[in-house]
């Protein structure tokens, strides 16, 4: 069995969860200061990414960071190129974790039309899925964002998201759709609707031999994503916490049942740099273990 056959299996069947570390260039001063490390700490793009690389290299060789209950962590292009030890960060995830390692592709959201918003144009993306996938990453993950409950913006969102995992799966790698709802939004009942109808279209027009994850916001109605979770082109649902803290995340998570946690905010809540090594893994294995229970269901 391949490599790729194993981390797919392993995606497939096993309990777990996926720990979502990618955040990108515009997001990075934020996840630093939560985090406790000031802006004046670095000087510059480069050593704001080695800064943070720091952070995840730290996160990853915690003990509590395992393929016991971790099936994959999704990383950012600069972290994916850059090493743990004398490994690449995707090797060292798999050879010495067990991990899956799956990529951030994205290069951000566009503007806003109608609520919504699709993916800024990937005119590279063919050169990335080939830098991706000889590094041995298993898979893909894409975002876009929705606000209201447009029907067409919604659908313009979908459509391009599937439009993109075709030329993913054509390149090898296993793609995780992420159409995310703003928790925050009035009518996020309502977009779930149009959201799930849209997706069960796309997902329908697939053949047999394309297969795709999907990651989406945690629904207002409990197993409200249960045709998606036994539909035979979804290899797994997972959740975004979507800015819910993991109490509530882990909460609203065990109440649906099939799908599974991809957490950053909930995951990494309450990390400090300034903590010694035992406290820090400590709340990592907290952490981990609560978010493991609440993706068993």
């Amino acid at each position: 069995m391949s490599i790729f056959e194993q981390q797919l299996e392993k995606i497939k069947t096993q309990n777990g969860f996926i720990a979502a570390l990618d955040q990108s260039g515009g997001s990075t001063p934020k996840t630093l200061k939560i985090y406790g490390i000031s802006d004046d700490s670095w000087s510059g793009e480069q050593e704001m990414f080695a800064t943070v690389h720091k952070m995840r290299s730290r996160i990853i060789r915690s003990p509590a960071f395992s393929g016991k209950h971790i099936l994959a962590a999704i990383l950012f292009e600069n972290t994916m190129d850059r090493d743990i030890g004398n490994k690449t960060t995707a090797e060292y995830l798999w050879e010495e974790k067990n991990v899956i390692p799956i990529l951030k592709i994205d290069q951000g959201l566009a503007d806003e039309i109608n609520g919504s918003q699709k993916m800024k144009p990937m005119p590279n993306l063919d050169i990335l899925l080939t830098k991706a996938k000889s590094k041995g990453i298993f898979g893909t993950k894409m975002r876009s964002l929705i606000k209201t409950d447009a029907a067409d913006a919604i659908k313009q969102v979908v459509a391009q998201q599937f439009e993109v995992a075709k030329q993913i799966i054509a390149a090898g790698l296993v793609p995780i759709i992420e159409p995310e709802v703003d928790i925050t939004s009035s009518s996020k009942s309502n977009i779930e609707i149009i959201l799930k109808t849209e997706i069960l279209r796309e997902l329908d027009a697939l053949s047999a031999e394309q297969h795709v994850m999907l990651k989406l916001t945690l629904p207002e109605e409990d197993n409200f994503y249960s045709e998606l979770t036994k539909h035979s082109n979804v290899v797994r649902v997972v959740a975004l916490s979507g800015g819910y803290p993991r109490e509530e995340a882990n909460k609203r998570l065990s109440n649906n049942f099939g799908v599974i946690a991809s957490f950053n905010r909930a995951l990494t809540e309450g990390l400090y740099a300034q903590q010694g090594e035992q406290e820090f893994n400590q709340l990592i294995q907290q952490s981990v273990e609560s978010i493991f229970e609440a993706s068993k269901t």
